[in-house]
């Protein structure tokens, strides 16, 4: 009976621990991916997107900040003042815009100790009051070390799961590489025709000037031009 009393606490304990901590589902939260992976030196965008039930205030004052390491981690980014961390200086861009409910986080030249977890916080004003709210798990930023091999350029990809701004240096333009294959390939056909052109005009040839030789040997009279005597200047 004791051990029966015992499992009933336990389970009535998980579930007010759960609903009171963190809850299944909630009327307000951010939305992030769960998992990104980038490359050093390259960038990311880290997508958010967030949801409440209550009515805004007149003038909403909404700003996003962002923590990273942990829940309770240091802002490495604010809106309103602006501020950045010092480890990202020069290296965050923030594609969000005044009363938009989305927008994108880019980290720019990544390094080895960019790998961490993001969380999104956003701060608004309601009819009910000043409200914020950040994303509970977060994004899990996982950073790969650049690979090159020698002789080959290295090749530094960008993960950009939402539309934003785009980093497009030292990429090519696909329309430049269309013709550089196109020329290359008409080369190449131009390369192989002319010899075949050349060598059936030749062998046209050659069985042309056998035909008219065996000609002439079956038939000489046909090449038999006569010879008229002269004709006299008076007659006598």
């Amino acid at each position: 009976m004791a051990r029966i009393l015992l499992l009933l606490l336990s389970a009535a304990c998980l579930h007010t621990g759960n609903s009171a901590g963190y809850p299944k589902k909630y009327d307000y939260g951010v939305d992030q991916p769960a998992v990104l992976s980038g490359v050093q030196s390259g960038s990311i965008e880290i997508p958010f997107s967030f949801y409440f039930p209550w009515e805004l205030a007149k003038d909403p004052q909404m700003r996003i900040a962002w923590r990273w390491k942990v829940f309770h981690g240091e802002f490495i980014y604010n809106s309103t003042q602006p501020f950045i961390h010092e480890h990202f200086k020069g290296r965050l861009i923030m594609n969000w815009t005044q009363g938009q409910t989305s927008g994108v986080l880019r980290i720019l030249n990544l390094k080895e100790n960019d790998q961490a977890t993001y969380f999104s916080r956003v701060f608004l004003r309601t009819t009910e009051g000043m409200k914020s709210w950040q994303s509970i798990p977060g994004t899990q930023l996982i950073i790969h070390a650049l690979i090159t091999t020698p002789g080959s350029p290295s090749i530094i990809p960008s993960a950009v799961p939402t539309t934003g701004l785009e980093d497009t240096r030292g990429q090519r333009t696909p329309s430049l590489l269309n013709l550089g294959a196109m020329v290359g390939m008409v080369v190449s056909k131009v390369v192989v025709i002319i010899p075949l052109y050349g060598w059936v005009i030749f062998l046209w040839w050659k069985q042309r000037t056998q035909f008219r030789r065996d000609l002439v040997s079956e038939h000489p009279w046909k090449n038999f031009v006569p010879i008229l005597p002269a004709e006299s200047s008076s007659f006598l």
